[in-house]
């Protein structure tokens, strides 16, 4: 991506130097993998630790200051840069719908954070938390995808930030709380469909970013959308099990599989108009 000379986002809480330490677990091997690939997947991975007790299996070890290496630095002047194309990008796009943007705060961590959500682990990887509408992300984590999914490269990075906003924004159009809350009311496999219809929009969302800010700052190069891409056919429900455990099972599936995640980034990217983002009126074996 093309991002020299381009802003950083003044909207963003440095934490790593705060001296949380690192959060390591007894008997939690299965959590841990479990939420990477849940955030992988779409989801929000603090769904998946509050179903454990953590305070009885999580030990603190380290402490002391966090001092940054030269290359998470330069990550986290890259995602503040994309924080900052978020913003004009959205900002712009709510002016048309006759809305004011109110954009998330980033937070960066190392090791542990407490948000509004909760407490959460570097483990866990980037996820929204829209009880204080904030993206909070490990940036060590993007060496955890270039190393377990083979997915690397700045537009693939700048998908992982895109993702996460893009669920602010169905926040601040009250699509993710009508979604929690059909959710809370119906079966599990009804659930889990509702669940995919979100990831699919998110997704979508960032396409609608990338269009967005490719229009205005000529940001994109050649292979960047390919990285989007491959990123989001590694992250599919189908892919995922299929790794995990050698087979599927579509009853289970609330993120989207392979296909229609590249679908619908990929429709957000070649659109650029967020009124074709409706992933909830279609039917469930159209999406």
């Amino acid at each position: 991506m093309r991002l020299d000379g381009r802003r950083e986002s003044s909207n963003v809480d440095d934490r790593r130097r705060s001296g949380g330490g690192k959060k390591a677990g007894i008997g939690i091997g299965g959590l841990v993998i479990a939420a990477l690939i849940t955030w992988m997947m779409g989801g929000n991975p603090l769904s998946v630790l509050t179903q454990a007790d953590l305070g009885s299996i999580m030990t603190e070890q380290g402490g002391g200051t966090y001092e940054p290496t030269a290359e998470e630095e330069a990550l986290a002047k890259f995602s503040k840069q994309i924080l900052a194309g978020t913003e004009d990008v959205w900002t712009k796009e709510f002016q048309k719908m006759g809305r004011t943007y109110e954009p998330p705060r980033l937070v960066l961590f190392t090791g542990n954070v407490q948000s509004g959500c909760g407490g959460a682990s570097s483990s866990m990887g980037p996820f929204y938390c829209s009880a204080d509408q904030s993206v909070y992300i490990d940036l060590s984590f993007f060496s955890q995808m270039r190393q377990q999914l083979g997915a690397d490269g700045d537009f693939a990075y700048a998908y992982v930030i895109a993702h996460e906003v893009g669920h602010h924004v169905q926040y601040l159009l009250g699509i993710l709380n009508n979604a929690h809350s059909q959710m809370s009311r119906v079966s599990e496999k009804e659930s889990n469909r509702i669940s995919v219809r979100l990831e699919l929009q998110a997704d979508f969302f960032a396409g609608i970013w990338a269009y967005h800010d490719n229009a205005m700052f000529g940001s994109l190069e050649d292979g960047d959308i390919e990285e989007g891409l491959n990123v989001a056919s590694k992250i599919g429900d189908d892919y995922l099990q299929k790794q995990a455990q050698g087979y599927t099972v579509p009853d289970a599936f609330n993120h989207g599989t392979s296909a229609q995640r590249v679908r619908w980034l990929k429709k957000g990217l070649k659109s650029g108009n967020i009124n074709e983002g409706d992933t909830f009126s279609p039917a469930y074996n159209e999406l």
